[in-house]
């Protein structure tokens, strides 16, 4: 329990600092990792029927209103937590029309099933890492939640840069779906460890509120951070998948 509450995640939607600030004074109306469960498949359903959806109607115009939507959802979600049960659903439509289009736009530019592929190995990683963490295989100790922090925030600063770039017509080549070579590929490799490595932070987040009897719309907040992580993970592993099938 120590090492919970000495730590601040990295994911700006997950902090700990938040269950100090709202605590829940109903013992019937606190957050429990059950809940948690329901509300993330919940979510899920949500943002893969928005997917779907999005995959089939493809449309520019949907898929940049989807991104920029789900971008200005999620900082109301983290500024006003409280909103969580009902930004969170919206929050899911808008990523799954973002990620139907940018779905589409893989498998019609680097072959058909690449898509599914991405899917399998993001659903297969979600599940792998759940099942380590509860049976303590994968513990999130002190330093192993620095070790992601720093890792993480290395990858973030890498995309800032590379972004900025963008603007004078270069870029980091290493980012570039198209660059197919093998340090390319281990760059994106790292990259989904990394992600993958976020989801064991998300699921002790989630754990130190229901240990702390947070208030029930934590639940929501809890899946929020799942989602990003779980956005996260998959479009890194397209973007492996697309390097992979160049080569």
């Amino acid at each position: 329990m120590g090492q919970h509450l000495s730590y601040r995640s990295k994911n700006p939607a997950l902090n700990s600092k938040i269950f100090n600030q709202s605590l829940a004074r109903d013992s019937s109306d606190i957050m429990t990792i059950q809940g948690t469960v329901d509300k993330t498949a919940m979510a899920l359903s949500i943002l893969l029927v928005a997917g779907y959806f999005g995959y089939t109607s493809f449309s520019p115009v949907i898929m940049m209103g989807g991104f920029i939507g789900g971008f200005v959802v999620a900082m109301v979600t983290i500024f006003k937590k409280t909103w969580a049960p009902y930004t969170v659903p919206i929050y899911a439509v808008l990523e799954g029309l973002a990620l139907g289009g940018i779905s589409f736009y893989y498998e019609m530019t680097y072959g058909d099933g690449i898509v599914l592929q991405a899917i399998s190995l993001t659903v297969c990683i979600l599940l792998s890492l759940l099942f380590a963490y509860r049976a303590k295989i994968i513990k999130a100790t002190e330093n192993f939640k620095l070790g992601v922090f720093a890792a993480t925030g290395g990858i973030f600063l890498i995309y800032i840069v590379d972004f900025i770039m963008s603007f004078f017509g270069t870029g980091i080549s290493v980012l570039n779906t198209n660059n197919s070579s093998t340090f390319s590929i281990l760059f994106s490799l790292g990259v989904v460890v990394i992600a993958s490595l976020n989801l064991v932070i998300d699921f002790d987040f989630i754990e130190e509120g229901a240990e702390k009897g947070a208030p029930k719309y934590m639940e929501w907040y809890g899946t929020f951070g799942l989602l990003i992580t779980l956005v996260w993970l998959y479009l890194e592993i397209l973007r492996m998948l697309a390097k992979m099938r160049n080569r």
